[in-house]
């Protein structure tokens, strides 16, 4: 997935303050403040792609394209919060991965069209972004705001970055994606048996890096 963003809570806190720069025409500090979610972005786009798309695309690819037409229409942008910034990036993100179905599923299939609309991409997405702030739900931890959870998202994403692919993938597919351990290793190829095994021990895994971090 690339080098990690390093997103940890202060440099989510510090979002504000790169954002404010880059509203001045800092473009050193709009590119820093784009690299912090770049892992969160990965993440979300791994889980949107299906066996077809990833023998063409990767999702490390798209999201280079996210954050350069994020880069080029910042001017556009008009929120003011880090989570108004967000919903602006997963919308870019979207736009992307329509494009690249568009390119390279649709061209040889025109009765594809209601599988990737926008709006389901969106929902999908949506859906992604929610599970990815709850991987670690059964922590006890107190009520928390909308700014906790999109900081702990944050958080999460940089932290599965850092895990070994196979870790990784069973994560993104259990947690994130909703599959079911048969359908998590029809997808892997592996044994429903031997997934759950990866599975636990790719949580503890996790749990583990992200108590480290904290």
């Amino acid at each position: 997935m690339g080098e990690s963003s390093h997103a940890t809570g202060t440099e989510t806190k510090g979002a504000l303050g790169l954002l404010a720069q880059a509203r001045h025409g800092d473009q050193v500090r709009l590119g820093q403040l784009l690299q912090l979610y770049r892992n969160y972005l990965t993440i979300l786009a791994t889980t949107q792609l299906d066996a077809r798309m990833r023998r063409r695309v990767s999702p490390s690819d798209l999201v280079q394209e996210a954050i350069l037409g994020a880069y080029r229409g910042f001017p556009q942008f008009r929120g003011q919060s880090e989570g108004e910034l967000l919903a602006w990036l997963r919308q870019i993100l979207i736009h992307c991965l329509h494009h690249a179905y568009e390119t390279h599923i649709k061209a040889g299939r025109r009765d594809l069209r209601r599988e990737v609309s926008l709006d389901d991409m969106n929902h999908s997405l949506d859906r992604s972004a929610a599970r990815l702030g709850q991987v670690l739900a059964d922590r006890e931890d107190s009520p928390s705001g909308p700014a906790r959870q999109r900081e702990r998202a944050l958080e999460i994403a940089d932290q599965l970055a850092r895990l070994q692919p196979d870790y990784r993938e069973v994560i993104v597919l259990r947690n994130l994606e909703g599959l079911t351990f048969d359908e998590v290793a029809a997808r892997m190829d592996r044994k429903p048996g031997a997934v759950r095994m990866l599975w636990l021990r790719a949580i503890e895994k996790f749990r583990q890096q992200y108590a480290r971090a904290e």
